[in-house]
C-alpha cells in the first residue's frame, strides 16, 4: 500500500519557512508592544507600567477596564494598536499551529520512510508492560521491529526509546499493511484483550500465510481459540509468572542457574539457537568429528532436526549434525558468535 504522504524535503522546507515567518511576526509584535507603551505614555502622560499594561490588554483582547479614562486621541491610538496587534497575534497563532502540524507530518513521513525500508522484521502490536519489555529485549538483540500502538499518548515514550512505531489499530488491514506485514518475519500480539488478539491474528494470517504469530493471552482457556485463529504460539504470562514463583521455592538452585544463564550481560554466557546452514563446516559431521567442544568451547544442549522438528536432548559425540538442523547451545557470547560465523555458515 502506498501511503499518500508528501515528500520529506517539501515538509522540511515548509517548516523552515514557517519558522522564519514566526520569528518575524514575533519581532513585529514586540515592536507593536513597544510602540504602544511609548504611545500611551506620550499621549496620555501615563507611567510606563500603566502604558505597557494597557497595550497588553488591548493586544490580547482580555476585556479588562481601561487603566485610566482615555482622551479622544488615546481612543484612536487604541484602535490602531488593536487592529495592528490583534492581527499579528492571530497570524502567530495560526502559523504556530501550522508549524506544529508540519513538524508532526514530517516526523510521520520520516518514520514511514524508515519502516518501508526494512524487511524480514517483527511487528509488535501493543506497547503495554509486556509489550515494552519485549521491545526492549528485541532492541538489545539488534532485532529489526516495528511497534503498533493505539494510544497516541505513548508515542513520545516509544520514540524516546528509539523504536520505529505507527499509531494505529493492529486489527486494521491498512495499519498492518503500513508496517509491512507482507514482508515481515513475525507478529507479536500483546493487545490487552484476547478478543482483539484473536481478530488481529485472523487478519494477519490472511494477509501473510507464512507469518510466524506469537500471541499473549490472559487465560489458558483462550489458547485453543487463538491457535484455531492462526497463532503459531500462545503464551500466558500470568501462568508463566506463577510457575516461575513456584520454581523459586521448589528448585531454588535450578532457578538461580537458569537466571544466570539467561542474563548474558552479567556473566557473558547465554543460551542461544544456531541454524546449521548447508555447506557449513559442521553440516554432515558428528560432534566428535567436528571437534566441537575444543573448537567452540560451547555446550550443545539439544539438536533439533530441520525436517521432522524432533529434538535430541544432551546429544552424544556420535550425534550427526545435518544441514538445516538447529543447535541449542550454551556458552559465552563471543564463542556463540564464532560458532555462527565459522561453524554454521557456508565457508
Amino acid at each position: 500500500m502506498s501511503t499518500p504522504y508528501p515528500s520529506v524535503n517539501s515538509g522540511s522546507a515548509g517548516g523552515i519557512l514557517a519558522s522564519r515567518e514566526l520569528i518575524g511576526a514575533n519581532l513585529f509584535l514586540a515592536g507593536v508592544l513597544l510602540v504602544g507603551t511609548v504611545g500611551y505614555s506620550l499621549i496620555e502622560g501615563w507611567s510606563l507600567s500603566d502604558s505597557l499594561y494597557m497595550t497588553f490588554i488591548t493586544l490580547t483582547t482580555i476585556g479588562f477596564a481601561e487603566v485610566h479614562e482615555l482622551s479622544p486621541a488615546g481612543r484612536l491610538f487604541t484602535i490602531l494598536v488593536g487592529l495592528t496587534g490583534i492581527g499579528s497575534v492571530a497570524f502567530i497563532a495560526t502559523r504556530t499551529a501550522q508549524l506544529l502540524l508540519n513538524t508532526r507530518a514530517f516526523r510521520v513521513r520520516a518514520m514511514m520512510k524508515s519502516i518501508n525500508a526494512i524487511n524480514d522484521h517483527y511487528i509488535l502490536a501493543g506497547f503495554g508492560r509486556i509489550g515494552e519489555r519485549i521491545a526492549q529485549d528485541l532492541m538489545r538483540n539488534d532485532m529489526s521491529f516495528v511497534v503498533i500502538e493505539a494510544d497516541e499518548a505513548k508515542a513520545s515514550e516509544i520514540e524516546r526509546q528509539g523504536m520505529k512505531y505507527l499509531i494505529g489499530n493492529a486489527e486494521d488491514e491498512d495499519t498492518l499493511s503500513a508496517v509491512g506485514i507482507e514482508r515481515a518475519k513475525g507478529l507479536i500480539l500483546t493487545l490487552p484483550e484476547d478478543r482483539a488478539n484473536v481478530f488481529a491474528t485472523l487478519v494477519a494470517r490472511e494477509m501473510n500465510p507464512d507469518l510466524y504469530i506469537l500471541v499473549r493471552t490472559d487465560t489458558n482457556a483462550n489458547r485453543r481459540k487463538l491457535i484455531r485463529s492462526g497463532a503459531d504460539k500462545v503464551v500466558a504470562p500470568y501462568e508463566i509468572g506463577a510457575d516461575r514463583m513456584a520454581q523459586v521455592l521448589l528448585r531454588p538452585s535450578v532457578d538461580r542457574f537458569m537466571e544466570r544463564v539467561l542474563q548474558a550481560d552479567a556473566f557473558n554466557y547465554t543460551m542461544d539457537e544456531v541454524l546449521v546452514l548447508p555447506e557449513s563446516s559442521l553440516a554432515g559431521k558428528t560432534l566428535q568429528a567436528a571437534n566441537f567442544r575444543q573448537q567452540f568451547e560451547a555446550i550443545v544442549v539439544a539438536v533439533m532436526d530441520g525436517k521432522t522438528m524432533g529434538m535430541s536432548f544432551n546429544p552424544g559425540p556420535t550425534e550427526l549434525i545435518k544441514p538445516n538442523d538447529t543447535l541449542i547451545v550454551m556458552g559465552s557470547v563471543d564463542m556463540i558468535a564464532k560458532l555462527k560465523k565459522e561453524g554454521c555458515s557456508p565457508n
